[in-house]
């Protein structure tokens, strides 16, 4: 007796503990067997990527999961039970899909129609309606297609591109006119710190120099009364009057028949006159030489 009880208590313990781990795993998996839930019907023309425990969405709120996929032969479809909320009351009108996520991974969604609740176990229809990656399939990928040629001829020119020596010499180029420039940046760095260094005594100078205007304008200021101050008027008159006269006199030394224009003209009496200098000049110089024959001196 007391073997039969210790047989019973081992049983009844791998009994609990199979029973532990199959709500572990479910509800590793998502579902919460302690829960009560409604349950729904579909079926799919193709299940890739469906597991069990995958979300059904309203509206992009979790309402239930998935939680078993069969394979129906008889009529070639995939049935799909779908384990929903106890408070949610799906109405006629109702349909689901499956929908693939960009990152991968599949959600059912559940579009509510307008109709009265459906009992738990109804079958609820699919819509077909193209979901994100459908419109990727069907729409993205076909131009993506259509550009993997011009982006293969422009990764080749690309790469023509860069291996041409060419560009290669043009970037060694670039390097030094920019190294040129960081040194032209640090010279003009150095000149300006100099220049900095100099504004003061340059203008100190300015200084000195823009006084030195001010006398100078001031000197100027003076110079202008003075003029202002001078007879001008009547200077002017009297050197009229001389240019006046010079001219007169021009014109007398120009006129031949005048007295000026005849000494200047007549050529006989600059003869004349030179015989005269010449005979006077000969007799200054034998006076000179004979004074005793002109010059009597008699002593008493």
């Amino acid at each position: 007796m007391k073997f039969l009880t210790k047989n019973v208590k081992i049983a009844l313990t791998v009994l609990v503990g199979l029973a532990l781990l199959y709500w572990g795993i479910n509800y590793l998996k998502g579902i919460n067997l302690l829960t009560p839930s409604n349950y729904y019907f579909t079926e799919l023309d193709n299940s890739e990527g469906l597991l069990v425990a995958t979300p059904v969405t309203v509206n992009g709120f979790q309402v239930g999961q998935v939680r078993e996929i069969k394979y129906d032969f008889a009529k070639n479809k995939i049935m799909v039970q779908l384990n929903m909320e106890p408070d949610l009351k799906v109405p006629e009108g109702s349909t689901i899909d499956m929908e693939s996520g960009l990152l991968g991974g599949v959600t059912m969604v559940l579009k509510l129609g307008d109709g009265p609740a459906m009992k738990s176990g109804s079958f609820i229809p699919t819509a077909g309606v193209p979901g994100i990656m459908d419109h990727v399939t069907d729409d993205v990928l076909p131009r993506v297609n259509g550009m993997l040629p011009k982006v293969d001829s422009i990764m080749n020119n690309i790469n023509g591109i860069t291996g041409d020596p060419a560009l290669a010499a043009a970037i060694y180029r670039l390097d030094g006119i920019t190294r040129q420039l960081q040194a032209s940046a640090s010279q003009l760095t150095t000149l300006m710190t100099n220049l900095n260094r100099s504004v003061p005594g340059v203008m100190n100078n300015v200084n000195g120099i823009t006084s030195n205007l001010t006398g100078a304008t001031g000197n100027l200021t003076d110079f202008s009364a003075s003029l202002k101050q001078m007879p001008l008027d009547s200077t002017i008159n009297a050197l009229n009057a001389t240019l006046a006269n010079l001219q007169a006199l021009s014109v007398q030394l120009n006129d031949k028949n005048s007295s000026l224009g005849k000494i200047l003209n007549d050529r006989e009496l600059y003869d004349n006159a030179n015989h005269a200098i010449a005979s006077l000049d000969s007799l200054l110089i034998d006076i000179k030489a004979n004074p005793k024959r002109y010059i009597n001196v008699k002593v008493f």
